[in-house]
């Protein structure tokens, strides 16, 4: 039996460590309320040559209310955009409270992603975190059958109701399978990333912890690695943050001081609100075409985008990329 325990922090720091930057992408929405794919592609683009592999059909790419149409396009686009460049995508399940583990949508969602050369991320869905934790190991597992390598993810409530952050012994599980080569983290609590990066250290060293806390993009320090949806408002300035970290560059810190700012006021009350402010803060940058957000998601105010020109002034000036 493993026993969660308060973990010493700063014995995980990893000076000059190589990160692995994954940055989940915006989809652009015209006016009209429609994907824009040019701009899309710019930014996926833009994103891989900054050193960080493009993460498709996430959260910040509206993947709960896109149709699997228009899910198919965004693989079709980040194919031909990257020309054979890495990247990850979403394999999300829709479901409901109360309905069964559906794995054949699993292996379908899946095999769409592995299709376009890109390596899938397991959403949870009520299906599969509302059984016990042998049935919820058992289900990854034969995932891991159909699909050579995977990314877990655990999800809070605060950001999904079909949620869960799986206690450590499950988490240990996810380990156990060969298939499974990491898992995105999003409970927004550092100590629970703690043990989850001195479970790894010790059981398996290879295995990547991906940070999905947007309050807290430092976790990098202690041995994370990352799949933020913040990445997507600069990746050349998180690219720019971890060869800083890598090469012991003490101005690392003065740069992630700024990007976690644009964190805690980007990833504020209503949190799924952060795809419009990364739409605003792209188009203050011109960096895509319009600054819309999809149909069906939150907005920001335009009393935000004083504050976000001056954080993009202030990137620019400081570390211009």
């Amino acid at each position: 039996m493993i026993v969660s325990q308060v973990v010493d922090a700063p014995s995980l720091i990893r000076p000059k460590r190589k990160v692995t930057g994954i940055s989940a992408t915006l989809l652009p929405f015209t006016p009209q309320d429609e994907p824009d794919w040019e701009s899309f592609r710019t930014h996926v683009t833009r994103t891989a040559d900054a050193g960080l592999a493009p993460a498709v059909n996430m959260d910040t790419g509206y993947i709960n209310l896109l149709d699997d149409d228009t899910r198919l396009e965004v693989l079709d686009q980040t194919k031909d955009a990257l020309d054979g460049r890495d990247f990850v995508a979403g394999a999300f399940v829709g479901d409901s409270l109360g309905d069964q583990l559906n794995l054949d949508e699993y292996r379908r969602q899946i095999d769409m992603v592995q299709d376009h050369g890109g390596t899938p991320v397991v959403f949870q869905s009520y299906g599969l975190t509302h059984q016990g934790p042998e049935d919820i190991l058992a289900a990854y597992s034969a995932i891991g059958r159909d699909c050579p390598e995977f990314i877990a993810f655990e999800l809070g409530t605060m950001f999904a109701p079909f949620g869960q952050i799986y206690d450590i012994e499950t988490y240990a599980g996810l380990l156990d399978i060969p298939q499974c080569t990491g898992s995105k983290h999003s409970s927004l609590d550092r100590s629970l990333e703690w043990q989850r990066l001195a479970l790894r250290d010790e059981r398996r060293p290879d295995f990547k912890v991906y940070t999905g806390n947007d309050l807290g993009i430092d976790m990098i320090v202690y041995g994370s690695d990352y799949l933020l949806g913040l990445s997507t408002f600069a990746p050349e300035h998180f690219a720019l943050r971890d060869a800083m970290w890598e090469s012991g560059d003490p101005n690392f810190y003065a740069l992630n001081d700024l990007l976690q700012y644009l964190g805690f006021f980007a990833f504020r009350e209503p949190v799924p609100a952060y795809k419009h402010s990364a739409a605003q803060f792209l188009k203050i940058r011109d960096r895509i075409e319009h600054d819309s957000a999809h149909p069906g998601n939150p907005r920001r105010t335009e009393s935000d985008i004083p504050v976000l020109r001056d954080i993009a002034e202030r990137l620019q000036e400081q570390w211009p990329v």
